[in-house]
């Protein structure tokens, strides 16, 4: 079982959940906007985030494009996405948990067949989660909204780390 990682999946897990705790105090227009330099609208970096896991964990097992959400979906509503968020990170610290080996994948696109570590699907889901929840905190910063602070020492205080030896 690989415990180390299933630690930065709990990060991911805490990370996602946090920032759209935040991003539900927004307005309409809020959440509609686009920072400066970012890839989408905090509403479609949201989406896509918590799609990108749905995506993820598919490619964990070879398969992908099974309804899971992309940018253009629709949106959920928070309630929908929360669960989402919970279930698909979950899930990834279900498989970094129980991953012993890195097996190798086969993943079907465009009629041809290409392998991977499973592993890479793992990191992907880690850098890509990083990547858009910092896009999302660019862009609330130019709306000057308070945002989360998801940087690892808030994280080790919420998981319980760094307590004073006696």
């Amino acid at each position: 079982m690989s415990a180390p990682l299933a630690h930065l999946f709990r990060y991911n897990r805490w990370a996602n959940l946090l920032l759209i705790d935040a991003c539900g105090e927004l307005t309409d227009e809020q959440l509609d906007a686009r920072g400066s330099g970012t890839s989408g609208s905090i509403r479609e970096l949201l989406i896509h985030v918590m799609g990108g896991q749905q995506t993820f964990i598919l490619r964990t097992q070879g398969r992908q494009h099974e309804g899971e959400l992309a940018r253009g979906s629709a949106w959920p509503g928070f309630d929908v996405l929360r669960n989402i968020a919970v279930s698909t990170s979950d899930e990834l610290i279900r498989i970094a948990e129980a991953m012993e080996t890195d097996p190798e994948v086969h993943l079907p696109w465009r009629g041809k067949v290409y392998r991977y570590p499973m592993s890479f699907f793992l990191l992907h889901a880690l850098e890509h989660g990083v990547e858009h929840r910092t896009e999302i905190k660019v862009t609330m910063a130019e709306l000057g909204v308070k945002r989360p602070d998801l940087d690892a020492w808030p994280y080790s205080e919420a998981a319980g780390y760094g307590k004073e030896i006696p």
